[in-house]
């Protein structure tokens, strides 16, 4: 279980084979890094597999390798393709995918064990690394804060005040199985990364997000960032986890947020004394070597107002709709939505 779906295995994977099994999402969201809140957002699982599945079948008709097989109603074991789901009036809210050996992490005197990770996979397991490709610079990037422009060939002295538009993407890689992820140069990247070849994760990352980026623009809306997570099999690294949801990256419509970030920043404004909590617990748990950082958060979320949950629902699906070209979900007009989300 995440914090966001369920994952079930069917045939688990060995050190010679991939198994099988199946994401079943939830209507659960999590924001900052703290699991699941204390509501749902309706649809909101259903809108996730439905997009995760059509970016899947755009990468596989693109030949890019990936876990994904397909996807299952509620009421039925046979696998599907997302277009025989959807023509019988029925958004899905399982993925059915190729699994492979995720072996512990060990957390000891203030590092994780990376050796013992890959000393216990073989060389079949789940890359420990999320690869982040990003086609702008927000304002609140966490990119300002780490790096300068001119770092990645930008013609700046300082980061402007207002989003920068890149020409080329950035691609960056971070920790995947830490309590708190962080990012990493190419060198440390690569070692934890194994036997897998960090230039080849790098070429994935772009063609994903160029695809994504492709199919975003038909729907007007701007493929902001985002990240894939792959998997390492008999010298082949595919696509793997979920790919180009509103969860997994960020997109703009007419230059308001279409994705998880409007209940972030949402939250931001609303429950600041939690978000500076959650802050100043990760900074802690930094500082004294703890991998468990809610431990030491003094303040906990607060469920959302109704409104505030239709508002989110029907982002999603709104989203979703003008996504794949179709009338998947009951929702109002994307224009119709990201209004009512601009006003939140």
């Amino acid at each position: 279980m995440t914090s966001v779906k369920e994952f079930r295995v069917e045939e688990p994977a060995t050190a010679e084979g991939l198994g099988r099994g199946a994401f079943v999402f939830t209507d659960d969201y999590s924001v900052f890094d703290w699991g699941k809140m204390p509501d749902q957002i309706p649809d909101k699982g259903a809108s996730l597999c439905t997009m995760g599945a059509y970016n899947f079948q755009l990468l596989e008709e693109n030949h890019v390798p990936t876990h994904y097989e397909g996807v299952r109603l509620s009421d039925s074991d046979e696998v599907l393709d997302l277009g025989e789901a959807l023509s019988a009036d029925a958004a899905p809210e399982e993925m059915v995918i190729e699994l492979t050996q995720v072996p512990d992490l060990p957390f000891e005197s203030g590092s994780y064990g990376y050796d013992a990770y890959h000393g216990a996979a073989d060389e079949n397991y789940l890359i420990p690394l999320e690869i982040v490709f990003r086609n702008r610079v927000g304002v609140g990037s966490s990119l300002r804060s780490r790096t300068e422009p001119a770092d990645h060939g930008l013609d700046y002295d300082t980061w402007p005040d207002e989003v920068v538009d890149l020409e080329q993407p950035i691609v960056e890689f971070s920790t995947k199985y830490e309590e708190q992820d962080r990012y990493l140069d190419r060198e440390a990247a690569d070692r934890i990364a194994g036997t897998a070849d960090i230039g080849r994760l790098e070429e994935l990352a772009r063609a994903v997000n160029h695809i994504v980026t492709q199919q975003a623009a038909e729907a007007d809306l701007v493929h902001e960032d985002g990240k894939i997570e792959c998997l390492y099999y008999d010298g082949e690294i595919r696509v793997a986890d979920v790919v180009g949801t509103f969860d997994e990256n960020r997109f703009s419509y007419g230059g308001q947020q279409v994705s998880k970030e409007v209940i972030r920043q949402y939250h931001k404004r609303t429950q600041p004394e939690w978000v500076e909590a959650v802050s100043a617990a990760k900074q802690q748990a930094d500082t004294e070597g703890v991998a468990d950082w809610k431990s030491l958060c003094a303040e906990s979320p607060q469920p959302l107002d109704e409104d505030v949950i239709q508002v989110a629902r029907d982002l999603y699906c709104a989203g979703t709709n003008a996504y794949v070209g179709g009338d998947v979900f009951d929702a109002p007009s994307l224009d119709e939505a990201v209004s009512a989300a601009s006003k939140l």
